[in-house]
Order: structure tokens, then sequence, then C-alpha cells
């Protein structure tokens, strides 16, 4: 055949047809038989989808598809406008489940005037464990004088095959931070990014979302429809946030599961920052800690189960406070150890407190998690989420308060245990105010929340009282339900 005929031909079929086949050799658009047939084509492997073209690539007779996305398969009817429209039928057969997809159009496609090309929609709705193909032929049309099919014998079209081979699908967020208002009632849009596709039955039987919530909200999605390339959920505030001098955070963190891994942006967290700027002068974490002293321990009571009865139960842990640079936004100078160099001077941060150990592999009792489980292990190894090392920040009132303010729970996932073939992952998360209520004994008071599903069925909380000296007054009685310890 000769080269520039092929070369004029498919010149002119683009002009008037968007895109053509490179077997296709008629010159005269007037004396061009009108003929039907598959125009899939792809960009570096990526299925092209209508009304994108690329004028250098060739149309494909099969495709591998390792996608569970809505593939688009379009055809085009090679005619001048048409006066009237035409229908084609088409139709689709499987080498394995026909439960594994569906087609729209079922069996018929429509073209008329300027709309030359019409798409095939397939569909999976079930992940097929074997390999198997997906064969579209082109049967007939209403106008008998159609061909069906290129006009030539090496690249007919007439059938385009779709294997179906090994998928695997994740997903991800398309960015990892919303700052809120913090006002009852606001809504919150967000997206997860599917880009091989899902299928939506896989999702609903399988949750696809940890939470560390420092905030009341609800989360809907809206229907899966047609578009498997991203959900869109809604998050909703179910409760004012207006302390000002206080940092609200929640985050919503993907986790893998048997069909999807999470990769990219596996974090979205919902914030609303401090308004008021903080003075760390005010430095409310020294009110809680004694750097001079490796064995210095807050005391606190949790309202709590014992035998049947809630009460307040109490804990003490080694307390620490929290190493910093001195570029951190929070540093302020603890020692300068005597001398003029400040490449050894030591920061910490101001308003951060942590509980560890100080030395071993052993754990203290943060926030007296330990009477919260049964059978649980006292090793680091298989229950690091003991020794919450940033565990509660302080907001001064005002921004420089010396004396009473809010405090927070630093929004984490920890882990505990009661061997190494048997751990779990607790969020915690919660919020209270601080307050020296007589001279130098101060006094935190929150609410602490956990959450698993397995161990608590959600999250459960309870009501904190914590001090800065073993001394203090018994907190009083509360009129609230509190937690039972449960078996790891």
């Amino acid at each position: 055949m000769n080269r520039t005929k092929i070369i004029s031909a498919l010149s002119l079929a683009v002009i008037v047809f968007s895109s053509c086949s490179k077997d296709d050799y008629r010159l005269d658009s007037k004396n061009i038989d009108p003929y039907i047939r598959f125009n899939f084509m792809t960009n570096n492997g990526v299925p092209l989808e209508y009304p994108s073209v690329n004028t250098t690539a060739l149309t494909l007779a099969e495709y591998e598809n390792k996608s569970v996305k809505i593939l688009k398969v379009p055809v085009t009817l090679t005619s001048s406008t048409l006066k009237t429209p035409v229908t084609a039928s088409f139709s689709a057969t499987t080498s394995g489940s026909l439960d594994t997809f569906t087609v729209k159009p079922e069996t018929e496609l429509l073209f008329q005037g300027n709309k030359l090309t019409d798409t095939i929609f397939v569909s999976f709705d079930q992940r097929w464990k074997d390999k198997q193909s997906i064969t579209l032929k082109l049967e007939n049309t209403s106008d008998p004088n159609i061909h069906i099919g290129n006009l030539n014998t090496a690249a007919p079209n007439n059938i385009f095959t779709i294997n179906l081979g090994q998928v695997t699908t994740n997903y991800t967020f398309p960015i990892n931070q919303f700052v809120v208002k913090g006002e009852v009632g606001e809504k919150v849009d967000f997206k997860v990014n599917f880009p091989n596709g899902f299928i939506p039955s896989e999702i609903e039987t399988n949750p696809i979302f940890k939470f560390q919530n420092g905030f009341e909200y609800s989360l809907t999605h809206d229907d899966y429809g047609d578009n498997r390339s991203s959900i869109t959920y809604h998050l909703t505030l179910l409760e004012d946030l207006q302390n000002d001098d206080a940092r609200y955070e929640s985050k919503i963190t993907l986790i893998n599961t048997p069909n999807y891994v999470a990769s990219g942006n596996i974090s979205l967290t919902i914030v609303k920052p401090i308004k008021s700027a903080r003075d760390v002068k005010a430095y409310p974490a020294s009110k809680f800690t004694d750097p001079t002293n490796a064995f210095y321990l807050t005391y606190g009571e949790h309202w709590f189960n014992n035998n049947g009865a809630c009460s307040w139960q109490t804990f003490n842990a080694l307390t620490f406070p929290i190493i910093v640079t001195k570029d951190n936004e929070n540093a302020i100078l603890y020692s300068d150890k005597g001398t003029a160099n400040p490449n050894d001077d030591v920061y910490h941060d101001a308003f951060k407190i942590g509980f560890n150990v100080a030395s071993g592999t052993n754990t203290v009792n943060s926030f007296g998690l330990k009477r919260w489980f049964s059978n649980e292990s006292s090793s680091a190894a298989i229950s690091p989420g003991f020794n919450i090392t940033s565990a509660l920040e302080f907001f001064p009132a005002n921004g420089n308060s010396k004396t009473e303010g809010t405090v927070l729970v630093i929004p984490q996932d920890i882990t505990i245990g009661s061997s190494a073939t048997n751990t779990h992952v607790i969020a915690i998360s919660g919020e209270g105010t601080y307050k020296e209520i007589s001279n130098g004994l101060f006094e935190i008071s929150f609410e602490l929340k956990l959450t698993n599903e397995k161990l608590f069925g959600g999250t459960v909380s309870t009501q904190y009282r914590m001090y800065n000296n073993r001394t203090y007054p018994k907190p009083s009685a509360l009129s609230i339900p509190c937690p039972k310890e449960v078996t790891l």
C-alpha cells in the first residue's frame, strides 16, 4: 500500500471524524462508505475518554484492564452529519462470570446529527478472582448501508476484547488538612480518591478509617453512583469550639484493608487553631515538671468502676518536660549549662508535658491506663502506649496567664497489648482546664476519650483530675457513668 496515501487518508479522517484508525484508506470524503468501529485508544497505557483524541495513537483491538473503575469504550460512526438517527447493536460475552461486570447501554448505541461517537460503559460489580476476558462485538445497524468495522481486513475493529488482569486498588486523601471556624453545624466536605477505582460493596463491609477525635462530629458520604474514582464525605461539627486559647484537632486516617492499600496522603487533619498568641513566659509546663528530679511524679484520679460502683481511683506517673530545638515556636530556655556557647543550650516546650520511665524498658501508668485493662503487658516493647511522652498541651488564659487556662490531651494513637501477638491501637484525645487552686497547687480537670472498636465498641470516656503535689483535696463524687476494665 502506498505510504503517502495512508498519511493523506489519516489527515482527512482526523479533520472530519476527530479520530480514525491508521488503516482507513478512502480518500474522497464524498465517496467514503459509512462504517462503524470500536475506537479505543490509550495514552501511555491510560484509556482515552471521548472527546479526548490522540492523533498518533493506534486504535486497539484489545486491552488489559487492571482497574475496577468504569471502563469507557468509544464506538465511532465514520460518516457525514446524520439526517436521521442511527442505532447500532452490540453483544457482550465473557469467558468468566457474568456477575463480574455490567454494560450500559445493554445492547444498543445511538448516533444522530453531529454526534458520531457513543460509548459503552463497562462497570465492575465484583472483584474477579481469576483472569477472564470480556468480548464486545458490533452486530448490525439500523442503516444497512453502514459497514460493520473498518473498510479493511487488517484491523476491522468490529470486535474489542477486554482482558481482566490482576488488580491492585489503593486510596488516598487529595489534601491533608482543613481549618474550621469551630461552629456547631459547620460542614467540611472532603474526598477520598481511588486512582484505580473501587467496588462499593467492599467499602461498605470494611471500615477504611481510624479516628483520633479531639471534638465531636458526624460523618456521612454521598451515594457512590457511577463515579468509582472518588467518594465525597461530609463532616458536620456537633460541638462549639470557641475557646480562642485552645487548639482543637481531629484526625481521620486511612487504614489498609484486605482489598485496599492506603497510600500518599493517608491522614486528614481537621483543626481549629489557636487564635490568641501564647507567651512562653507563662510556662505552664513548669508547674507540672521538675527536670532536676528524674523521679518527679504528678498525681491523679479518674472516675472508674470499682467492684461494680463508680468512684475516684488514684494513680501517679513520672512526668517530664519535652525537649525542643531553639527554633520551636514554643521553645523556652531551660539551661545554658553555665557556658557562653549557645550550641549546648537546652530548650523545653513551654506548653507540653509527657510521661515516661526514667530509664529501662518498663512503662509508667500514664493517665492510670493500666486500670483500664486486665492481663496487660508492662513491657514497653509490647505496650509502648503506657509511656505517653507528649501527652498534655496547655493554653494559658489570654495567652499569658500563669495561673489558669485550658488543656488538651494531644490526639494520638497508642499501642497496648498483652503479648507480642495481641496488641491494640487505641486513639486518645480529650480536653479540659487547669488552675492554681491554692498557693503552688495546680489542678488539671479534663475528659479523656479512648477509641477502639474491638475493645470498647467505639469511644469511651471518663473524667480526670491531676495535681502537681501528692497532697490535694479529694474530688467530689460525680453522678455520671464510668468505664469498666476490659480484657485485652
